[in-house]
């Protein structure tokens, strides 16, 4: 963990952030989160500006979460209702808040942003610590794909409209399991760089992660959609269960 910034990702594109996730409704990730949580609460690790905390808030939850970006935590309670959605600031694999909880949130692939398998596997134990009896820790995330890169780099398009093209360009360090990115986001307004760093990690990996947290897979699906989980698929929705 030593040199890790979890604010370093915020101050790059909390500005922005909203427009990139664009094509990503919430409906089907909160409709599920709803019917995981009960009637909560939830704890969102890696909150961010709120996508899914702030439906999930108008539907009665209750909601807190952690961040490591002042900036998009900024960002979170300029919007309306955002205020009233407790967040703490810091590393969300140490970092401690009051209560428990019947459901914790990982989404959008954050596990992978923090730094080596060490802050994954204690990412696991602090969500099971702030977990009640029988919650769950939902994490979504996607599946690595070595073979998309070609001497360990990649360039691929993301996104492509009349007013935007997206365009990611990827570096592969298969030793250390890391991946290096940087998006570029060209519209009329100019060029952004977005750059990322990934630790990234298979689904069997982050299930032996779960039982040393003493968490227990329930389920895994392709998407919030509850598609069935194959070996085409490009990502999974994961719920781990404290017993």
């Amino acid at each position: 963990m030593t040199g890790f910034d979890p604010s370093a990702y915020g101050r790059a594109i909390a500005d922005i952030y909203d427009l990139t996730v664009e094509d990503r409704p919430p409906g089907p990730a909160v409709a599920l989160i709803r019917e995981l949580a009960g009637d909560g609460p939830v704890l969102e690790f890696g909150i961010g500006t709120g996508r899914l905390a702030l439906p999930l808030a108008e539907d009665g939850l209750s909601v807190a979460g952690i961040d490591g970006s002042p900036e998009m935590v900024e960002v979170l309670h300029g919007k309306r209702g955002g205020h009233r959605i407790p967040v703490s600031v810091g590393d969300f694999s140490h970092l401690r808040v009051a209560g428990t909880f019947t459901l914790v949130l990982l989404a959008y692939n954050t596990i992978f942003a923090l730094p080596s398998q060490d802050a994954q596997v204690d990412c696991f134990r602090n969500a099971a610590a702030h977990l009640a009896p029988g919650g769950r820790f939902v994490v979504e995330a996607w599946v690595p794909d070595p073979g998309a890169f070609r001497d360990r780099s990649a360039l691929r398009l993301v996104a492509l409209a009349e007013d935007r093209v997206v365009v990611e360009a990827g570096r592969l360090f298969p030793a250390t399991q890391m991946m290096r990115t940087t998006k570029l986001r060209m519209t009329p307004e100019g060029v952004r760089l977005l750059p990322a760093n990934h630790r990234y990690a298979w689904p069997s990996e982050l299930d032996l992660m779960a039982r040393l947290a003493e968490l227990e897979l329930e389920h895994r699906w392709a998407d919030w959609s509850c598609s069935p989980f194959t070996d085409d698929s490009r990502g999974h929705v994961s719920v781990y269960r404290r017993p």
